[in-house]
């Protein structure tokens, strides 16, 4: 398996893995096919992403196939260009083989060579193996954002997760 940085030619597959992710995780952000982005949109979000020296996208790549993703987004002003706010996705056959720990070591060392000094991140409370996950990676809690997401008419907490680099 290969961690590396996102391409212009990964668009198309990673609004596909992204869209499976989604179909299979209970605690996402969206629903199942909720996410109506284009090709082209994705495309213009990579190049806005590769710009910014403090954002980037990970992905996770097995004999050609991307089976993972990690979104690293830069804070926009002056006062939290220090920090980045993070989304992690693994397609479902391949969670909990070490592939979330992994691209959490990427975005470390990449975090401490772009001048970031704070990731951060939510998670679901019920997520039990995402915040163990986030735990084991150096992460801490650092509150509870109440009521947060409805999933299937029923309300979620989620933590406020940081790491100090």
């Amino acid at each position: 398996m290969l961690i590396r940085e996102i391409r212009m030619q990964d668009a198309e597959n990673l609004l596909i893995l992204i869209k499976e992710v989604e179909r299979t995780s209970a605690f996402m952000l969206m629903e199942p096919g909720e996410r109506e982005m284009t090709l082209e949109q994705q495309q213009k979000r990579i190049e806005i992403m590769d710009k910014q020296n403090n954002s980037t996208i990970f992905v996770a790549e097995e004999n050609g196939k991307l089976i993972g993703y990690l979104f690293v987004m830069g804070g926009s002003t002056k006062r939290t260009k220090h920090s980045a706010y993070l989304v992690i996705g693994i397609l479902q056959e391949h969670r909990g083989k070490g592939i979330g720990t992994k691209l959490f070591e990427h975005v470390t060392t990449w975090a401490s060579n772009h001048d970031i000094s704070r990731l951060e991140l939510t998670v679901v409370t019920e997520n039990e193996s995402g915040v163990a996950l986030y735990k084991r990676s150096g992460f801490d809690i650092e509150g509870t954002k109440r009521n947060s997401l409805m999933i299937n008419d029923r309300a979620y907490d989620e933590y406020y997760m940081s790491k100090l680099l």
